[in-house]
Formats: C-alpha cells, sequence, structure tokens
C-alpha cells in the first residue's frame, strides 16, 4: 500500500516537474507576442489629412454640413487618437517656413464683421514646443535652409475651428506650420515629404484651406454652383482620387479654372504639405464634400498611407 502511494507521489511529482516550465514557455510566448501586436501597433503610421474649413461660421452654423462632418470625427472618420497635431493653415503666410512654439495657445479671432458669440469662442489647446523643434529639424535636414520659430504666435480660425468641432475636449498638443505665397505647390509637397516621419511617432497632419476658395464672388442668396467652381472642384478630386499628384503639384497649369478657384493659393497650399506627408503611393479618399455660397467648397481628402 506504502509503495502504490510512493508511486503515486512520484508521479505527481513529475507532473509538477513537467507542467510548470510548460506554463512559463506558454507565459513568455504570450508576452511575446503582446509585445510584437503593441510595436506593430506603435509603428504603424498614421494617415494625412486635408480639412477645407471653409467660412469662420463653420464654428457656430449648424446648417453646414461640414460642421456636422467635423463634429463626427472621431466617431466615423479617425477614431486613433493622435499624440500631438500639426496643423497647416491657410491663415499664416510667412516668407519661410515657421513653426509655433508656444506652452499654450491663444486664440487668434482672425476675422471681421461676424457674430458677437463667435469671438468668444475659445481653444486653449496645449502648445507642442518638442514637436516644433521635430518639424524644424526635419525642414532643414530636408534642405529648407531658413526655417524659424515663433514664440507667441497661438491658432489662427483655421486651425482652432475645425479643432474645436474635431477635438473638443482641447487636450492635444497642437503646432502650426506656416504656408509661403512666394512659393509653389511643390515647394509645400516638398515640405510635407521631409515631415513623413512624423506619422510613425503619433503625429496628425493635416492642411487646412478650402478645396474652391473665391471670396470675391460669394453666391448670397443662392444654392447655385457656378460651372468654373464645378468644374475645378470635381478635376481635382480626379486626380487625387487617381494618384495624379504632381499635377496638383502645377494645379495652375493643369486645372480649368485655377485662377476663379483660387485667387490666391493660401487655401490651397495646405494640401500639398498632406500630399507631400502621406507619400507618392498613398492613396487619396473624398471624405466629404458639400457646398457654402457657392463658391466655398467642403471638399475633404484623407490620404492612406501605402503599406
Amino acid at each position: 500500500m506504502q509503495q502504490r502511494r510512493a508511486i503515486k507521489y512520484k508521479r505527481k511529482s513529475s507532473l509538477r516537474i513537467l507542467i510548470k516550465p510548460a506554463l512559463i514557455c506558454i507565459f513568455v510566448f504570450i508576452i511575446i507576442k503582446l509585445k510584437t501586436h503593441k510595436s506593430k501597433i506603435e509603428i504603424s503610421a498614421m494617415d494625412t489629412f486635408y480639412i477645407s474649413h471653409g467660412s469662420p461660421t463653420l464654428s457656430i452654423d449648424d446648417s453646414l454640413e461640414a460642421r456636422h462632418f467635423l463634429k463626427a470625427w472621431k466617431d466615423k472618420t479617425f477614431s486613433e487618437k493622435p499624440k500631438a497635431i500639426l496643423v497647416i493653415s491657410g491663415h499664416w503666410e510667412t516668407d519661410v517656413p515657421t513653426v509655433n512654439t508656444v506652452e499654450k495657445h491663444d486664440t487668434i479671432h482672425d476675422f471681421y464683421g461676424f457674430p458677437k458669440e463667435m469671438y468668444k469662442l475659445k481653444y486653449p489647446a496645449p502648445g507642442a514646443p518638442e514637436l516644433a523643434k521635430k518639424v524644424k529639424d526635419l525642414l532643414t535636414g530636408a534642405g529648407f535652409k531658413h526655417v524659424k520659430e515663433d514664440k507667441k504666435r497661438g491658432l489662427d480660425h483655421g486651425a482652432w475651428v475645425p479643432l474645436m468641432l474635431m477635438y473638443p475636449e482641447a487636450n492635444i498638443p497642437v503646432c502650426q506650420l506656416s504656408v509661403q505665397l512666394n512659393k509653389d505647390g511643390t515647394h509645400h509637397y516638398n515640405m510635407g515629404k521631409a515631415l513623413a516621419p512624423l506619422r510613425e511617432e503619433g503625429v496628425l497632419i493635416f492642411g487646412s484651406g478650402s478645396a474652391v476658395h473665391n471670396l470675391r464672388v460669394l453666391q448670397f442668396g443662392s444654392d447655385a454652383i457656378p460651372t468654373w467652381a464645378s468644374e475645378f472642384d470635381t478635376w481635382l478630386k480626379d486626380s487625387l482620387l487617381e494618384g495624379r499628384y504632381e499635377d496638383v503639384n502645377h494645379y495652375e497649369d493643369k486645372a480649368p479654372h485655377a485662377k476663379m478657384a483660387h485667387p490666391w493659393p493660401d487655401h490651397f497650399y495646405p494640401l500639398h504639405v498632406a500630399m507631400g506627408a502621406a507619400g507618392a503611393n498613398s492613396k487619396a479618399e473624398l471624405i466629404h464634400h458639400s457646398w457654402q455660397l457657392g463658391t466655398l467648397s467642403y471638399a475633404s481628402y484623407r490620404f492612406k498611407t501605402a503599406s
């Protein structure tokens, strides 16, 4: 009897000896898998975007389809929370690329003659001075000889109006980059190319402008879209969706009614930066399309990074 018990005890002991290392191996395997999965998530590059912000009334006018599109941003368009945001706005023009390096943003109300309630709106997002330094280093490293820092500038309405709808909590660090009206589309596309590594660090890059932006011929009291505006808007959509980025870089020569659609290129150049940051093999997607006052197109695009 005692001999049987001893044999049984030895068997249990042997099983324990075998099971313990097996459990350790399984545990280690699971940890490695989890770490591998996590690292894959961390290194997946973010897509880039071009958001048409149209009129400043986007901040208060619930009749605008684009407002509802941006308010549903996290639920329907882009659920991933960025670590920081880099905005290229058509409302900051400088002679050379310039980044703002503030700790906390003031809200710049750079518009005139609008309802009083709009001047009370605030978007106190934290600044992103570390990101600003990376932007400057990447641009200078890519051959942009002069890149400046602005230590005082806050966010203009081309940045804070879409951001207050997309990320109303105002808790994500934001950095803004200027455009240069004395340069061309290719210059801004190359700026974007230089900034592409930021996408792998969880930085959301988006250009803010308007796909069609002619304030001289706004159609007050009419929903009609002029032929020239529609034709340019359609050309842009087809060019982007077909990957003809070089045509978009040279839109002045390639697009119909380019000068009517953009008498000044300030609201178009942010698109070139977003395109360049996504890469030549990225895929463009139209994520929103609506109009206001006939000559403001809210067409907005996502540039999906090639895997």
